[in-house]
């Protein structure tokens, strides 16, 4: 192995080891943070060793710096070949989460930070077995006596109790809106990384997510990414394993390279006109426009070119221009940013502008 790959997993093994100590620190002032953000790092390090070691290159020609995370987790899926897309689900969904938190504000409950950081310890012992052909009992200290105060849940009841916390704090008259966001932030990223959208989560959405939950609607509807994967854990104590993987049936996705805010890899959605489940005049009515400023906010957006929004699909011989609800986010993004009135006078403009150049 060249010597540049062992730094570089020795360098990984030290951040794993600084993201379990920090986790079983007994402060909790810069937990979360320290956690993710070496976790991330070790995964980064740990990436960059295989690709070596596979005989692939981590430098692009004439770059002096090496390629980021989305480029290792890509390598590692189409030309090393040492990872699965199960797999880089995973390494997506801990990317989002050290981003949040390194970048902006991340609540996780204890059963959550647990949760992503069993599964990432899970992931580091695998790929370091499969590439590297070591054992990772053989890095760690003897010393081992974990300690919890909190029973840990099946991961999707963990979730959907998360779910009825922000409920709880999203209740009339609570005017915690802002812990609600925090909270609901973890859940989105997850979810969001599964589906292959790789962008932070705004608090309009935040808020709008949460107002779905208090209206009732079931947590699979308003996070059917994590709904479409399975959790499975074997083993006890330090030999305890979890992963994730999608349920049967469910197809993942390479998402092409360049696609804006998308991640490596995404559930490919096989129900097209479920996804796609909005005509315009149903669209016009969820974001509260007339039928003309809904044209327009779709026009300005460009969400005919967006294929998370759009969709023309053929039913035997008559073609159906469908949305997603991905086109309602960001109509009401647009419309919080711009109001209807201006979005209504850029749209002429921009028309206007067209006929005088024709």
């Amino acid at each position: 192995m060249q010597k540049e790959a062992k730094l570089l997993k020795a360098k990984a093994v030290a951040s794993l080891l600084l993201a379990i100590d920090h986790f079983n620190g007994v402060t909790d002032l810069g937990r979360l943070e320290a956690v993710l953000i070496f976790l991330d790092h070790s995964f980064e390090m740990l990436l960059k060793a295989a690709i070596l070691k596979k005989g692939g290159k981590i430098r692009d020609p004439r770059e002096k710096n090496t390629i980021g995370f989305d480029r290792c987790v890509r390598k590692a899926l189409s030309e090393t070949v040492f990872l699965t897309e199960d797999q880089a689900l995973v390494l997506q969904a801990l990317n989002g989460l050290r981003d949040a938190a390194q970048h902006h504000l991340l609540e996780l409950s204890e059963s959550e930070l647990y949760f992503h950081a069993q599964a990432g310890v899970t992931l580091f012992r695998d790929i370091f077995r499969d590439v590297f052909e070591e054992e990772l009992a053989s890095v760690l200290p003897a010393r081992v006596l974990p300690v919890s105060t909190v029973v840990l849940s099946e991961p999707l009841e963990m979730f959907a109790a998360e779910a009825d916390a922000v409920r709880g704090l999203l209740a009339p008259g609570k005017r915690k809106r802002a812990e609600a966001a925090a909270r609901l932030r973890g859940i989105a990223i997850v979810d969001g990384a599964i589906q292959g959208t790789f962008v932070q989560p705004g608090d309009a959405e935040l808020l709008r997510l949460g107002q779905r939950l208090v209206k009732g609607e079931s947590f699979a509807d308003v996070f059917p990414g994590i709904g479409s994967i399975n959790f499975t854990t074997e083993g006890e104590g330090p030999q305890m394993s979890l992963r994730i993987s999608k349920k049967e049936g469910v197809p993942v996705t390479i998402v092409p390279e360049g696609t804006p805010g998308a991640g490596v890899v995404a559930i490919k959605r096989v129900d097209e006109l479920g996804f796609y489940n909005l005509g315009h005049n149903d669209l016009a009515k969820k974001v509260g426009l007339t039928t003309n400023k809904t044209t327009a906010s779709i026009a300005l957006l460009g969400l005919k070119s967006d294929p998370d929004c759009y969709k023309e699909i053929a039913v035997g011989k008559v073609k159906y221009q469908r949305y997603s609800q991905n086109a309602i986010t960001k109509i009401k993004q647009l419309v919080d940013e711009k109001g209807a009135d201006k979005i209504w006078a850029e749209y002429q403009a921009a028309r206007r502008s067209v006929g005088d150049s024709v």
